[in-house]
């Protein structure tokens, strides 16, 4: 009889199998909070960074008393890169770099680098080649700053306070990593500007 009775314990093995759904669901429930709160946050980074290119573009342009003096904006006359490049004093690329400082095509490609980056990263379009054109404009910039050396070609020390990463180097690898993330979807006109016809046709314009 005891042995007949064994066979009626069905209702003890729903419990393991409930257990299990409810964890699922919470697994499941987690996963997506968590895809999200990363969205919101590579959204937010992406609005942020956009807004550091956007403004030094508007600074240098108009002349806004930042780091532009009133009176000395690219729309006065001023030339963006010449103060810049012409204060090189380190690095394997500074006599190349003093020749650029304040030339017309190196104010519109930097000018312009400033204003695509910027425009890309706020509306969230065209990450892939924000990504490539900023790394490539912090590469630059990091080289004329040249953080490993520790004395300028006049013998003062450079003050340098790391000898690689320095906040050149950070930018670039934020911008790599909002276009890897596909950044330019929450928050931003990502989607839409994937569903366009050419840039279906070629994936590198995402």
């Amino acid at each position: 009889m005891a042995v007949h009775e064994h066979t009626h314990r069905h209702p003890g093995f729903r419990f393991p199998s409930l257990r299990r759904d409810g964890t699922t669901s919470a697994a499941g429930e987690t996963t997506a909070t968590a895809t999200a709160t990363r969205a919101y946050v590579f959204a937010g980074l992406r609005l942020l960074t956009g807004f550091v290119f956007l403004w030094a573009f508007l600074d240098k342009t108009f002349g806004l008393g930042y780091a532009t003096g009133s009176g000395k904006g690219w729309i006065d006359g001023g030339s963006p890169t010449k103060g810049f490049l012409g204060g090189v004093a380190a690095g394997p690329m500074e006599s190349t770099f003093h020749a650029w400082a304040g030339a017309a095509w190196a104010d519109w490609l930097f000018m312009l680098g400033l204003l695509g980056i910027g425009l890309a990263l706020v509306s969230g379009i065209a990450l892939r080649l924000a990504a490539v054109a900023g790394t490539a404009m912090m590469a630059l910039m990091w080289i004329a700053e040249w953080p490993p050396a520790k004395h300028l070609s006049d013998g003062s020390a450079s003050m340098s306070t790391n000898p690689f990463a320095d906040y050149h180097l950070i930018y670039a690898i934020v911008l790599i990593a909002l276009a890897v993330a596909g950044a330019g979807v929450t928050w931003g006109l990502g989607k839409a500007w994937a569903r366009l016809p050419f840039v279906s046709r070629n994936r590198w314009l995402l």
